[in-house]
């Protein structure tokens, strides 16, 4: 008789556990995790001890998300809140750039506004095609030039066009010298948060 046959016969016959619970309690298996046996309730006992602590793991995992997440959207709250003191567009600018350094920890920030200083066509063009945010290990074009004396030590770069309804207005840029802070398969979510606050702030002031 196959194992599976026997598991089938007591799926499908509970009754057999209440006729022989006598001899069920004298059932011994090998202990998981050693060389001696256990009874069959010692067995099941292990098996429950080991589903709680994933169900406690899990639950951790989840707690640190929850944690983390509610972080991130006070951080998030603190930015747009600075960007209500901007009466125009350089010091959104600064705003912007300022913030993001100090709430978000990002190390080189660049917002470039396409009202009186155009991109080059490539830049423009890339900025229109991008549904949401972009992040790479290399400057896109010429970007690497808008960092100034720090763009060679750059790795990692974030970019955030900025629409105004279909059209691009803008570009923010965020970069750092750590290859991991920004790369290709990262989550942008957030990012795209980012850039639709900081869309809605320029609109008045072009």
């Amino acid at each position: 008789m196959r194992a599976e046959d026997v598991a089938l016969y007591l799926q499908n016959n509970p009754q057999f556990f209440e006729a022989y619970a006598e001899m069920l309690s004298e059932v011994t298996i090998p202990h998981p995790y050693g060389g001696r046996t256990v009874s069959l309730s010692e067995r099941q006992m292990l098996t429950l001890r080991e589903k709680n602590k994933e169900l406690e793991k899990k639950l951790h995992e989840l707690l640190e998300f929850a944690k983390e997440n509610a972080a991130l959207q006070h951080k998030v709250h603190q930015f747009t809140l600075a960007l209500f003191g901007a009466r125009d567009l350089m010091s959104l600018q600064d705003t912007v750039a300022r913030n993001l350094r100090e709430i978000f920890d990002v190390p080189h920030v660049v917002l470039h506004v396409w009202k009186g200083l155009p991109p080059s066509a490539e830049v423009l063009a890339f900025a229109d095609q991008q549904a949401q945010p972009v992040c790479a290990h290399h400057a896109v074009h010429d970007t690497a030039a808008w960092f100034g004396e720090a763009a060679s030590h750059l790795r990692s770069f974030a970019y955030l066009p900025l629409r105004n309804g279909e059209q691009s207005i803008g570009l923010l840029v965020l970069a750092s010298e750590d290859a991991q802070r920004f790369y290709p398969e990262m989550g942008t979510l957030f990012l795209q948060r980012l850039a639709e606050t900081v869309s809605s702030a320029l609109q008045p002031l072009l």
